[in-house]
């Protein structure tokens, strides 16, 4: 686990296929368990990726572990030095590895720049919730009902001045 290589490549137009393939793999259990139809990424298009990949205001990169491709992470910001991770995913048989916490810290190194950054996660989903505090992201006390059985919840991590 420790001595996983997980490395992050700016994904392109061809990469489009694979990562839509890899989030609906990675989303479809939490479909299937929370029925949120309307935000899960398991329900997006292709074409919802294309535009990620083609973002001028963030970058989608791929999660390679050991070469592999295993997942994604996508970045954008409103605000020069406020970013925002969404989604990021794992494909299910590489979960719980480390992988998630090497490419958000990755990915934090890519833009130090950033005073902040925020996310959001599914509140039911304790797994989650844990690997985000873990890193640094505290709740922002924000949270947004999707269903009967599903609640958003925000997370926010401020960085300190002049660090790399």
């Amino acid at each position: 686990m420790a001595n996983l290589d997980v490395r992050l490549e700016k994904a392109v137009n061809t990469d489009a296929k694979a990562i839509f393939d890899i989030q609906v793999d990675a989303f479809m259990p939490l479909l299937e368990k929370y029925k949120d139809y309307q935000k899960n990424p398991a329900n997006e298009t292709i074409e919802r990726v294309i535009t990620r990949i083609n973002n001028p205001q963030g970058g989608f990169y791929k999660i390679l572990a050991d070469h592999h491709l295993v997942g994604a992470i996508c970045v954008h910001w409103k605000v020069e030095k406020q970013f925002w991770i969404s989604p990021m995913f794992i494909l299910p048989e590489h979960q719980g590895k480390g992988i998630a916490q090497k490419a958000i810290a990755h990915v934090e190194k890519l833009f130090p720049q950033a005073i902040s950054w925020e996310l959001a996660t599914i509140l039911e989903e304790e797994r989650n919730c844990c690997l985000y505090e873990k890193l640094g992201y505290i709740k922002t006390g924000v949270k947004k009902v999707l269903n009967e059985q599903t609640t958003l919840i925000f997370y926010k991590k401020e960085m300190e001045a002049g660090t790399d």
